[in-house]
């Protein structure tokens, strides 16, 4: 029989995540759907289910230094409200589900759910956001490009539970998100795209470019932006389509009952190249 525990402590959360092999419960939009049941019928969990988000040391969001952190309890809807939430980050969280729903469910469950159509997890990715986890004996803080492992995936380990998202608020003055679904709410992405970058004087002083739902995890590559980053916006032009060609590369989405490969991949560039070709030159023409 499945048990589920309620402690009164994060200490105490962690005393029962070693001691019991349960799953941890914050606010279980995602999990109510991965383990439904029958109508009427309670879910079937596999195992004791720890619940978390009532713990007051998982339910802070506050801006620390240079960096926006949020506790494990904050539910989207607070995340979209704070007012130093980056913008690409705003508008992917108000992306997903509906009003009830992002009043329940938290930024740090739809990480651990590591779905490669999470919304907010493509901007993340954008965002060089870490993962903070602990254990009763460590704090560890991981890069979410190391933390997501594949679908449904995480390095999360057994005794371990997710405490906060640290997001840096790096400089931006150019942010796109788009999401491509059926329709605005309630909808999974067909893809999603997160896009930031500065410009200063002319010249790319930093990018970062995110595509969800076209690969087993979000893809972003660090490298290829190395190949945007310092560049003269009017020499850009010349190098899209050896950029398209990189990122088409990378871009390897499947056939399923949201969408077809052939499209998602279409869309992906089609992004990408107008973010390239006009956000960039937009910016640098008319703001500087």
């Amino acid at each position: 029989m499945v048990k589920s525990f309620r402690p009164h402590s994060l200490t105490e959360a962690l005393s029962l995540r070693k001691e019991n092999d349960c799953i941890p419960f914050a606010g279980g939009t995602d999990l109510m759907v991965k383990y439904k049941s029958w109508t009427g019928i309670p879910p079937a969990f596999p195992r004791d289910v720890l619940f978390l988000s009532h713990l007051e040391e998982l339910r802070h969001i506050e801006k620390r230094r240079e960096a926006l952190v949020i506790g494990s309890g904050v539910s989207l809807s607070q995340v979209a409200k704070y007012p130093d939430t980056p913008e690409i980050l705003r508008e992917a969280v108000l992306s997903i589900a509906a009003p009830a729903i992002r009043n329940i469910a938290t930024l740090a469950g739809n990480v651990c759910n590591a779905s490669p159509a999470g919304d907010s997890i493509c901007a993340l990715y954008s965002l060089d956001a870490r993962v903070e986890v602990r254990s009763l004996e460590a704090v560890r803080e991981i890069p979410i490009m190391s933390f997501i492992t594949g679908p449904g995936q995480t390095i999360l380990k057994r005794d371990e539970i997710v405490s906060t998202i640290i997001v840096p608020l790096r400089k931006s003055n150019i942010n796109v998100f788009k999401k491509v679904g059926t329709r605005k709410a309630n909808a999974l992405a067909k893809l999603s795209f997160a896009a930031m970058g500065e410009v200063k004087g002319g010249i790319v002083d930093g990018v970062a470019i995110s595509f969800g739902a076209v690969g087993p995890t979000v893809v972003r590559s660090t490298e290829l932006e190395k190949k945007i980053v310092g560049k003269p916006v009017a020499e850009l032009e010349a190098q899209i389509p050896l950029l398209i060609d990189d990122y088409g590369a990378m871009i390897v989405p499947i056939d399923d009952q949201r969408s077809t490969a052939a499209y998602r991949k279409q869309v992906a560039l089609n992004l990408l190249e107008n973010f390239l070709r006009n956000k960039l030159d937009d910016f640098a023409t008319h703001h500087e």
